[in-house]
């Protein structure tokens, strides 16, 4: 393996904004988070909980580009094209 000089990172004043501007939207979702879970607590907590967690999915299936395809339920679709 050849050795090089390590690289000198600079930090720049954008790279600073652009860090406070992400701790603040990820403080500012973690506050409606906790409104929601409050508000979550009473008597609709099941209906609200289970959208949470679809929206919760959804928004995991975006941010890593997976989008689920349904399987078919057909006999053709599992065993390719054979004749029976």
């Amino acid at each position: 393996m050849l050795r090089r000089k390590p690289t000198r990172l600079e930090l720049k004043l954008d790279d600073i904004e652009e860090f406070e501007g992400a701790r603040k939207e990820l403080e500012s979702r973690k506050k409606q988070r906790e409104e929601v879970d409050v508000v979550g607590a009473s008597d609709s907590e099941g209906a609200l909980g289970l959208n949470n967690d679809k929206n919760r999915e959804q928004m995991i299936h975006d941010r890593i580009g997976y989008k689920p395809q349904p399987k078919p339920n057909n006999r053709s679709s599992q065993f390719g094209n054979f004749e029976f």
